[in-house]
């Protein structure tokens, strides 16, 4: 298990967001040893990778979301369906990595990258209209949705500096069998599944702990 690329975006003007400064979703990879650390609270803080813009703060960035991790197995799935290349970075990932089992990641399960950074899995990414507009495909989002293959956002946990080539270790895994994926489908097509989401405690990303009380409180009624 391994990171293939460290993906650092610039602030691209987007027709897609209303934020001020465009969107950091332009990610590309870069050579060097790349910094990460926490960033600070959500809506005041945005990337933990130093160099990486994140502009919108209302919705992205902070502890929660320091750093975003993608698979390249599921971008080689996505590049055969869209018949289309689709190279390091172009989801908007910091991490793509390759041999990780990202969407059967638990939440809370910890990742040592390179020698000193630890990471520490907090939820799925859900599909935005900057991510639709960005990747310019018809019904982009449900088709993103429907393949439930999100990638993760992880905390960071011990900073640490990193690089393309690092090897990515699993060094603990909780009890509980809440992974990416359920949490995911939980936040989109099976709401059902919303109250399982409080057994990762507090490990789980705040915005989707706090909906998952929210929907558990409906529940009793």
């Amino acid at each position: 298990m391994k990171l293939l690329t460290v993906n650092l975006g610039r602030p691209t003007p987007s027709e897609h967001t209303d934020a001020e400064g465009g969107t950091g979703i332009d990610k590309r990879p870069v050579d060097g040893p790349v910094a990460v650390s926490a960033p600070g609270p959500h809506g005041t803080a945005g990337s933990g990778l130093a160099g990486d813009a994140v502009v919108d703060l209302r919705h992205h960035g902070g502890d929660d979301q320091a750093v975003y991790a993608y698979a390249r197995e599921d971008l080689d799935e996505w590049q055969r369906e869209l018949g289309r290349e689709l190279p390091n970075g172009c989801f908007g990932e910091n991490l793509t990595t390759w041999g990780v089992e990202v969407t059967g990641a638990l939440i809370g399960e910890r990742w040592r990258v390179g020698p000193r950074l630890l990471l520490e899995v907090t939820g799925p990414r859900t599909p935005c209209r900057t991510f639709h507009g960005w990747i310019g495909e018809h019904g982009w989002i449900k088709r993103f949705t429907q393949a439930a293959v999100p990638g993760a956002y992880l905390r960071v946990i011990e900073a640490g500096e990193i690089r393309a080539g690092d090897a990515v270790d699993v060094v603990h895994r909780p009890e509980h069998e809440v992974t990416i994926g359920l949490t995911f489908r939980a936040l989109t097509s099976r709401r059902e599944l919303m109250p399982r989401l409080l057994e990762a405690g507090e490990a789980l990303h705040e915005e989707a702990r706090r909906k998952a009380l929210k929907y558990a409180e409906r529940a009793k009624g």
